[in-house]
């Protein structure tokens, strides 16, 4: 079955000499662990932060404006037509009856974007996650910021480069949603971080004043 699907994944052709053998899914499974351990697992609390902060995002999205605005920006050429149609690219393609199929929304940290099927089951759409989360969190708060407010009041006030939601917040520090709103109220009242509404949302984001500190800090 592995050699199967590969060959359609390759294009329907017979398969390359070193890939038409008996212990290819073996072999498959190891290069898979080794990919794990070696390159995600180091960097995965933070990846699965940025992963948990778009899932919120993305169901506030749909929640606020429906489909249409939870696909928003998703992957190049996806659109929610409406009366349940969604086109996932411009090719000419046939459609596909998904109505007793699961369809799965699958979060990636990499800037990479395709699809996935096991038909007639199962359905995925590989998305990569925003830019402002994806590059959240992945360089360290500033010693000096850190014994200046706290590290992790400090972390709260880095990631605020870029606008996000307190839900959000909780998803990519870790903390609690009473530890993050503390840590918000005490930035707001220093003049470090302001907030707007975006619709239905809330959304924090450094002053000028917060922004001088975090760069002078670094």
């Amino acid at each position: 079955q592995a050699r199967a699907d590969l060959a359609v994944t390759l294009g329907g052709g017979p398969l390359p000499a070193a890939l038409d053998r008996d212990d290819l899914a073996d072999r498959a499974a190891d290069a898979v662990a080794w990919v794990w351990t070696h390159t995600v697992l180091p960097d995965w609390p933070r990846r699965r932060r940025v992963l948990e902060a778009d899932v919120v995002a993305r169901t506030a999205h749909l929640g606020r404006g429906g489909w249409a605005e939870a696909l928003n920006g998703m992957r190049p050429g996806i659109r929610w037509l409406g009366e349940s149609r969604l086109q996932i690219n411009a090719y000419d393609n046939p459609p596909r009856e998904l109505g007793r199929a699961e369809l799965l929304f699958v979060p990636v940290t990499p800037n990479q974007c395709w699809v996935g099927w096991d038909i007639p089951r199962r359905y995925a759409l590989v998305y990569p996650c925003s830019g402002a989360l994806t590059d959240a969190g992945r360089g360290p708060v500033p010693t000096a910021l850190g014994a200046l407010l706290g590290a992790a009041r400090a972390a709260v006030l880095v990631l605020l480069a870029s606008p996000l939601s307190t839900t959000q917040l909780v998803a990519l520090t870790g903390q609690g949603l009473g530890s993050v709103g503390r840590h918000l109220r005490v930035l707001r009242d220093a003049g470090l971080v302001r907030r707007r509404r975006a619709g239905r949302s809330v959304l924090y984001v450094r002053t000028e004043a917060g922004d001088v500190l975090v760069r002078s800090a670094s």
